[in-house]
């Protein structure tokens, strides 16, 4: 196959690992700099240029675009798809997980466990808002936050009333959660390829902070997963319709709620932890499944 990926920093662990097992397997892979893709839209023969030429004669595309460029890596993505690539990530499926909210409506919507969530866009609710999502302490993010950055635990009433009305000072859109205490500052990360968790760990946050994520110096471990939990994680990935992401559950008293899903997984926590060959196996699947033309999507909503 010749194999294009969409990644602005070639030198991430995460995509040289996918370049070094698809030419293990025989592969021609290009990275190519997402933001430096331009798209010419005509009728019957959609195009693309990169540094002045025709992208042309790719079975199939990685998408590993970053969260600060989402809407123009999404349009490159569909010119892909419009001239017949395969995606191992839709941009409808990318779409709807870069959505916090949107996809929160779409697995509450199939009876996936969740923490308790509110929204609202005006201030003048706050303390409705907080009452509603179980009271202090809550949590509360941005909803165009990434890797824990601009998530708050409100661990009073009024503290988190403050957040909330900071935030919506500066006009940024947030959500109140549930915060799940008995989850201590942990979570399970889920690589999800397919219909099947391949790999797992559990996400432990930095000393005082009660964020798991890598990112801000939390650790990783393997762990064991419980069906409920595989199957929950599974379940959520096709909802959104992904083929690839990174499922992250807690565990509450009540079972696994799902916090957040993400379409472009980091791979050097999860390989570290687990010793499992995770971009592997994304590269298998791709040979498996990868067809010209052969994009439908999944999902609902």
């Amino acid at each position: 196959m010749k194999i294009g990926m969409l990644a602005r920093n070639p030198k991430l662990y995460s995509h040289q690992r996918l370049v070094e097992e698809a030419k293990a397997a025989g592969h021609e892979i290009n990275i190519i700099n997402t933001t430096k893709v331009y798209v010419n839209i005509t009728t019957h023969h959609p195009d693309l240029r990169y540094k002045g030429e025709s992208l042309t004669g790719y079975d199939a595309v990685i998408p590993r675009i970053g969260a600060s460029i989402t809407f123009y890596g999404l349009a490159v993505l569909r010119q892909f798809e419009m001239m017949g690539v395969w995606p191992l990530n839709e941009s409808v499926a990318i779409g709807r997980s870069r959505d916090k909210l949107r996809s929160l409506q779409l697995l509450s919507r199939k009876g996936i466990g969740l923490p308790v969530t509110a929204f609202a866009h005006s201030d003048d609710f706050a303390d409705d808002v907080i009452e509603i999502a179980g009271g202090a302490p809550v949590v509360i993010k941005l909803l165009e936050g990434t890797q824990g950055i601009g998530v708050v635990l409100g661990e009073t009433h009024n503290s988190a009333k403050s957040v909330i009305e900071a935030f919506r000072g500066v006009k940024v859109n947030i959500m109140v959660q549930e915060y799940i205490k008995e989850a201590g500052g942990s979570d399970i990360r889920c690589l999800v390829i397919g219909d099947r968790v391949i790999a797992a760990m559990k996400r432990q946050g930095a000393k005082g902070d009660f964020r798991s994520n890598l990112h801000r110096g939390g650790s990783a471990d393997v762990i064991k997963i419980t069906p409920e939990e595989r199957s929950t994680a599974t379940r959520a990935a096709s909802i959104m319709g992904l083929n690839v992401c990174g499922v992250d559950l807690l565990r509450s008293k009540h079972g696994p709620v799902v916090m957040e899903i993400n379409s472009s997984p980091g791979l050097e926590g999860i390989e570290t932890a687990t010793k499992i060959n995770v971009a592997g196996e994304i590269i298998k699947f791709m040979e498996k499944n990868a067809k010209p033309n052969k994009t439908k999507t999944r999902g609902n909503g």
